[in-house]
């Protein structure tokens, strides 16, 4: 069902794109481009709306052939913004736009990201440069003034992304549509008090590309899981273990002879990241759930879980990386 509720849903998370998070300007004109071009092919379109215009018309009271080509911003525009009419079902309508957003906002992100990683380089670069000028010209260097700038520009551009994030999540809630985007996806959020108190903290702590796989086995899980596909659970307690892990790396407590989830937990135990009983919770969930799950049964019964025991792995699985990330 299409109703003005999506419509008003899909002006603004357009607009929140393309006039606050990501204007069609500069360089950004490539970022949209690259949206236009990747979402079309997933959808098995040449493009989302004509590329090109071809027309008669009038000027000056005589008949003239006008014909051109759109900038990319309005072959966007006009298929995002298109009048609903029922030729497509109404649930395709919606989703196929909010891909474009989640394409849009990953994007965005990646960029971010970049620039993030390059910030240390980049401060270097523009000390050095102006150093090397101060000592060529004579004259005295202000310190501070060059990398002050560079980071208060990185700082605003990490500020306005977040920002853009909360207010996309915000309209998303507001709709009632329970959808949530974070990390480059936008995945189904059914439980707005557990969406608040552990899965947006959750996306935040994972953010850091140290816990890249953290964060795909756990985007693993919620799209199994909101797909009906099998083993969910499985990626949660996988991204689970691949942070005890990282975290026993980091903390120069890998032997390399562990031989399963369990001596890892031992390592961060030993070294006081864990309680006793901690440990031992780990390890049960690691015993009777990951286990049955990642092994094949033989002649036995295949192990499933219900759809309430998955919700219970999954959150129990993200509350248990925030907590350890966060030691």
């Amino acid at each position: 069902m299409f109703t003005q509720t999506e419509q008003r849903l899909l002006v603004q998370i357009y607009r929140l794109f393309s006039e606050q998070l990501c204007r069609f300007t500069g360089s950004n004109k490539g970022l949209w481009s690259e949206v236009q071009s990747r979402l079309s092919m997933e959808l098995g379109q040449a493009s989302l709306s004509p590329l090109t215009y071809n027309f008669m018309g009038t000027w000056n009271g005589q008949p003239h052939h006008y014909y051109g080509s759109w900038d990319i911003e309005h072959v966007c525009k006009t298929w995002f913004l298109q009048d609903f009419d029922g030729s497509d079902p109404a649930d395709r309508f919606m989703k196929e736009r909010v891909s474009f957003i989640e394409l849009a906002f990953r994007l965005v992100e990646e960029r971010v990201a970049t620039n993030n990683a390059n910030l240390p380089a980049a401060i270097k670069q523009a000390e050095d440069f102006y150093s090397t000028r101060s000592a060529r010209s004579g004259k005295p260097r202000i310190p501070g003034n060059y990398s002050d700038g560079i980071r208060t520009q990185n700082e605003t551009m990490n500020k306005d992304f977040r920002a853009a994030v909360a207010e996309l999540n915000t309209r998303l809630r507001q709709a009632e549509c329970k959808l949530h985007y974070h990390n480059g996806f936008v995945q189904s959020a059914d439980d707005e008090r557990m969406q608040a108190e552990i899965d947006t903290p959750f996306w935040s702590l994972v953010s850091a590309p140290k816990w890249k796989n953290v964060d795909t086995d756990m985007k693993e899980a919620f799209d199994r899981r909101d797909n009906s596909a099998r083993d969910p659970a499985f990626y949660a307690v996988r991204a689970l273990e691949s942070a005890i892990k990282i975290i026993s790396a980091e903390n120069n407590l890998t032997t390399g002879k562990e031989r399963g989830a369990h001596n890892y937990i031992d390592n961060l135990s030993g070294n006081g990241n864990l309680v006793s009983w901690e440990a031992n919770a780990l390890k049960h969930l690691f015993t009777y759930v990951r286990n049955p799950l990642g092994h094949g049964p033989g002649a036995a019964a295949m192990p499933t879980l219900t759809t309430e025991q998955t919700d219970w792995v999954i959150d129990t699985s993200l509350s248990w990386i925030k907590r350890l990330v966060r030691t």
